[in-house]
């Protein structure tokens, strides 16, 4: 198994990481590639998915690369812009593949536009390590060269369901008085996290009063608002990427709804706090990932370590979308040293075995590609700050409730 060297710096330059343009790789190289959403609906997060793929680019390059067969191979990324659009990502993932000779791929953002590459990526034989499709439908399609480390979809709001579980319990109800409301843009994501709250709410004997599709380009939920308001549900949930997200805080602010528990999906990549101060208190926001979780690695330290150097280089703090990113660069290095040589099906073989912890968790993958190590995290907005509520294992704070 390779080994990070730790490499000690307080910041990092945010331009030139690791990024390269069509064009001849240089000896000793490992190229890598990327359609990502640089434009569209998805740019905000396709932002944060290329800066945590240049950090760790940057780091293990400046460690002195990754040993390859006892040869030091630096890490060269080669991107594109797909537009936010699926049919472009794929037409692009063979671009890389045939005339950029790129020789593993790391996802795109979302699940539609994985969806639209791992063909390609399957039918090429190119490993792919992705980091922000965590649609469980990728996985029930046999692909061999898919790899994700991420917790898969319909596993995102299950945690806030357990938790209106626990509360009812606590105050002498019984899980199945609590009341259901859900929100869910009809996209493949969304609609697995909308499987999932459906099933673990099916499991206590819950009722869901509301469950409303969102049209993929969200501009207005007050219909669904307006029921929330005349029906009184104990729980919103909500997954709509950064834009829902967004939309629901403004718009439950607007319109004065009251609702005791709020979940959603995205809040920090639609940073909430910055956006809505105070009308984004007490929402419950799952993620793959915080910073004050316990895990670390020999690159980039711990989780907070990663936090610091991710907000001195790019000035912002680093959702998830941008540690799971890191996390997959790291993943591919890791192999591609197991492997000790850049032969495709030999890198494959390697993932498939892959068991490590890094700073945003433990990574191993199960038959179909999926990481099974690592749970999902549910934190809350606390005096504009966000802390982790659930699991109680990782708990930084205690859950205020009701919001």
């Amino acid at each position: 198994m390779l080994h990070f060297r730790k490499f000690a710096a307080a910041t990092v330059a945010a331009a030139g990481l690791s990024i390269a343009v069509a064009g001849v790789a240089q000896a000793d190289t490992i190229r890598l590639g990327s359609a990502i959403s640089l434009t569209g609906k998805y740019s905000t997060n396709g932002a944060h998915t290329k800066n945590g793929y240049d950090l760790a680019a940057k780091l293990l390059n400046d460690a002195g690369g990754v040993m390859v067969g006892g040869v030091a191979h630096k890490i060269e990324i080669v991107y594109y812009d797909d537009e936010s659009t699926p049919a472009r990502g794929a037409q692009l993932a063979e671009r890389l593949i045939q005339q950029d000779g790129v020789q593993f791929l790391l996802g795109p953002y979302s699940s539609g536009l994985t969806k639209a590459i791992a063909p390609v990526t399957e039918n090429y034989g190119v490993p792919m390590v992705e980091a922000n499709g965590a649609s469980r439908s990728l996985f029930t399609q046999g692909y061999k060269y898919l790899f994700a480390v991420l917790s898969t979809s319909e596993q995102y709001l299950t945690s806030a369901i357990a938790l209106a579980a626990e509360i009812a319990e606590k105050e002498g109800k019984k899980a199945s008085d609590v009341t259901i409301a859900g929100a869910f843009e009809n996209d493949p994501f969304s609609q697995d996290v909308r499987a999932g709250v459906l099933a673990d709410a099916e499991k206590f004997g819950m009722k869901v009063v509301i469950d409303d599709k969102l049209p993929p380009e969200l501009n207005d939920m007050s219909a669904t608002l307006t029921k929330v308001k005349a029906l009184k549900p104990d729980v919103l949930v909500v997954s709509g990427h950064s834009k829902g997200a967004a939309l629901a805080i403004r718009q439950l602010s607007e319109m004065g709804v009251q609702v005791p528990m709020l979940a959603m999906t995205h809040c920090d990549a639609a940073d909430i706090i910055g956006q809505f101060g105070a009308a984004a208190e007490g929402a419950l926001c799952a993620s793959q990932w915080a910073p004050s979780l316990s895990y670390s690695d020999d690159l980039f330290g711990s989780a907070a370590d990663f936090a610091k150097l991710f907000e001195d280089t790019y000035g912002y703090a680093p959702p998830y979308q941008a540690a799971e990113s890191a996390a997959a660069v790291q993943v591919f290095a890791d192999a591609i040293g197991r492997a000790g040589t850049l032969e495709a099906n030999a890198v494959r073989d390697a993932l498939a075995v892959t068991e490590i912890q890094t700073f945003y968790g433990n990574i191993k993958f199960d038959e179909t590609g999926k990481n099974i190590a690592k749970p999902m995290v549910l934190y809350q907005v606390q005096d504009g700050e966000f802390q982790v509520v659930a699991p109680t294992k990782w708990a930084s704070a205690k859950l205020r409730y009701p919001r």
